[in-house]
C-alpha cells in the first residue's frame, strides 16, 4: 500500500550494518528488487538477506515525502567524468566559429614553420592513396590547414574531444550504408557536433537539415521535437541523403559539395566549366560558402587523421564512448523531472536529448518517443518505471496547462491574410524570412490585400488558423496566463503556436517588456 507523503524506493543493495549519527535502525527482510517502506525521518533501513544478483546495481534512494525530489544515485564508474570533460561535452559555441571560418576563410599564404610544405605534400598524397576523395596538394588547401593549426588549434581540440562520442555513432550508419567512414567529418564543418546548430537560413542540427529535406527523409518537427536535432535519426537520414547523391554523381568531392549547395548548382558549376566533373575546376563557379566547404572538409579530415603529429591534446573522457541506452516513454516527462529522479545533470540529459525543443517529451500515440540516458541510469529507471511515473504525473498535471498544444509543421500551409497583417508579421509567425514569403508568392513589393492568399513553408509549428466566427467567439473569452519567475515575454510567447511578443504587448496594453511574478496576461485576443 502507497501512502502519500511516505514513500521510498530503493535497490536491493546490502550493506554491512551500520548505524549513521545516532539514528534507529529498521530491519527488513527482503527478496524482491523493490521494496516500499514507512520509514520515520529518525531511522535509517538496513536489508537483511539481500539478494546478491542486485548486489552491484545503482543504489536507489527516493524519498518523496515533504519534499518533491526523487534520486536516483550514479554508478561510481560515471562519477569518474570530470568537470572539464562534461563541461566541453556540453558546450555548443562553436557552431558560428566554424561557420564564420568557412564563409570568410583567406586562402593567402599563411607562415607556420611547424609544418613544412614538402612534409605536408607527402601527407596529403598519403591520405590521397587510402580515401576516396581528390586530397592533392594545392596552396589553398595548404593555406586553411595552416590556418587551423595556427589560430583554431583549441578549437579543434574541444571538436576531437566532442568526437569521442559521436563518430562511433556516424561510423555505424555511413558503414549500413556504404559511405566512406571519412565522412564523419562532415558534420564538424556542417555544425560543429553540435545537434542544436541553426543556420542562419534554417538549416537545423548536426547534419544541418533544411526543413523540405528533412521531411524528404520524414525528419518530423512539431511544437515539441524536431527530429533534424536528433542524433540517431538525423544521421541515418544524412546516409540516405549522400548515397543518393553519390548515385547522380559518381564522385564524392561532388557529393560533398552538392550536399552544401544543392546538385543544382553543382550542375550549373559543371556547365559553366564546360564540362569539367573535377571539385578544383568547378570552385570558382560554385557559391562562396561551397567553394570554402570541401577545403575547410579536407583540412578537418588532415587534422584528425595527424592530430598526434601535431601534439593536439583533447580532454578526452575516462570512458572512452558515453555508453547510453533508450526506453519508450509511457506518459509525458520533462527534464526537470527526470533529472531529480535519475540524478543525471539536466545538462547532460539535453546534450543527450537535443531533438526535444521544450526540455519536454510528450507522449503522443503512435509515436516512438525514447529518452536517452547513461546505461547504469537506463537499468535503474526501468527497474522503478511505474512508482516514477506516478510521481511525475501528479506534478506534472499542474504544469500541462501552461504547455503547449502538440502540434505538427506542414510541409507547407495556405495562409489568408486579414486586416492587420502585414509580411514581418507572418513571418515571425511561421519562424521564415520577408524575402522567403516573397519568392514563394512572386511578390515585387510588400504589400498585401486583405482576403489575399499566400504560400508559406514553415520552420516552427503553428496551430491552424481559426476561422472568423470562432475568433470572434474567442475574443470574448480570452485565455490568460499567471507570470512565474523565470518568465519573460518571450519564453511565454514560445508556449503558445502563434502568439508573438508583439501580441502579448498589444493585448496587455504594456509600454516595457517588464513582468513580475504572479500578474496575469491575455494570451488571446480580446
Amino acid at each position: 500500500m502507497i501512502r502519500r507523503g511516505m514513500l521510498i524506493i530503493f535497490s536491493l543493495i546490502a550493506l554491512n550494518t551500520y548505524a549513521q549519527n545516532g539514528k534507529k535502525k529498521q530491519v527488513e527482510k527482503t527478496n524482491f528488487r523493490v521494496q516500499i517502506f514507512q520509514k520515520s525521518v529518525d531511522t535509517e533501513i538496513e536489508l537483511a538477506e539481500p539478494d546478491p544478483e542486485f548486489k552491484n546495481r545503482i543504489p536507489i534512494s527516493a524519498i518523496v515525502r515533504d519534499s518533491s525530489t526523487v534520486a536516483l544515485k550514479d554508478l561510481p564508474r560515471a562519477r569518474k567524468i570530470d568537470s572539464i570533460w562534461k563541461q566541453e561535452l556540453t558546450n555548443s559555441d562553436l557552431f558560428e566559429t566554424m561557420h564564420k571560418s568557412v564563409l570568410e576563410q583567406d586562402y593567402s599564404e599563411v607562415v607556420y614553420t611547424e609544418l613544412p610544405t614538402d612534409t605536408l605534400k607527402a601527407r596529403l598524397k598519403n591520405l590521397n592513396a587510402r580515401t576516396p576523395f581528390n586530397i592533392e596538394y594545392n596552396p589553398s588547401l595548404e593555406s586553411v590547414i595552416k590556418s587551423y593549426l595556427k589560430r583554431n588549434k583549441h578549437a579543434m581540440e574541444r571538436l576531437m574531444a566532442l568526437s569521442d562520442y559521436y563518430f562511433p555513432l556516424f561510423e555505424q550508419e555511413l558503414d549500413r550504408y556504404d559511405i566512406p567512414l571519412e565522412i564523419k567529418y562532415l558534420a564538424i564543418v556542417e555544425s560543429a557536433l553540435n545537434p542544436r546548430a541553426r543556420s542562419r537560413v534554417g538549416a537545423t542540427g548536426l547534419w544541418q537539415f533544411m526543413f523540405p529535406t528533412g521531411k524528404m527523409f520524414d525528419l518530423d518537427v512539431s511544437s515539441y521535437v524536431d527530429e533534424r536535432m536528433d542524433p540517431v535519426k538525423s544521421t541515418e537520414a544524412a546516409a540516405q541523403y549522400l548515397a543518393s547523391l553519390y548515385k547522380t554523381f559518381g564522385d564524392w568531392d561532388l557529393v560533398l559539395a552538392s550536399y552544401n549547395s544543392g546538385p543544382g548548382n553543382v550542375a550549373k558549376a559543371i556547365r559553366r566549366s564546360g564540362g569539367s566533373v573535377d571539385y578544383w575546376d568547378l570552385r570558382r563557379y560554385l557559391p562562396r560558402e561551397t567553394a570554402g566547404y570541401v577545403p575547410a572538409f579536407l583540412a578537418t579530415l588532415y587534422l584528425f587523421e595527424y592530430a598526434e603529429e601535431h601534439n593536439f591534446q583533447p580532454n578526452r573522457p575516462d570512458v572512452a564512448y558515453f555508453e547510453t541506452d533508450t526506453i519508450r516513454v509511457k506518459e509525458m516527462l520533462s527534464f526537470d523531472h527526470i533529472s531529480k529522479i535519475t540524478g543525471v545533470d539536466k545538462n547532460m540529459l539535453q546534450f543527450l536529448n537535443p531533438s526535444y525543443k521544450l526540455d519536454v517529451i510528450p507522449f503522443v500515440k503512435d509515436e516512438n518517443y525514447t529518452l536517452r540516458l547513461p546505461r547504469p541510469s537506463t537499468g535503474a529507471f526501468v527497474s522503478n518505471e511505474a512508482a516514477i511515473y506516478e510521481y511525475v504525473s501528479s506534478d506534472l498535471e499542474k504544469e500541462k496547462e501552461n504547455l503547449p498544444q502538440y502540434v505538427k509543421t506542414e510541409e507547407r500551409i495556405r495562409y489568408r491574410v486579414r486586416s492587420g497583417d502585414y509580411l514581418g508579421r507572418i513571418a515571425e509567425k511561421y519562424g521564415v524570412g520577408v524575402s522567403e514569403i516573397r519568392k514563394w508568392n512572386n511578390l515585387r513589393s510588400n504589400n498585401l490585400r486583405i482576403g489575399q492568399y499566400l504560400t508559406v513553408f514553415p520552420r516552427k509549428p503553428v496551430v491552424a488558423q481559426q476561422s472568423e466566427e470562432a475568433e470572434t467567439r474567442n475574443s470574448n473569452n480570452p485565455k490568460v496566463y499567471k507570470v512565474k519567475n523565470g518568465d519573460s515575454l518571450w519564453s511565454i510567447s514560445k508556449k503558445f503556436p502563434g502568439v508573438t511578443v508583439q501580441n502579448l504587448r498589444s493585448w496587455n496594453d504594456m509600454n516595457s517588456n517588464t513582468l513580475r511574478p504572479g500578474m496575469t496576461l491575455k494570451i488571446s485576443k480580446g
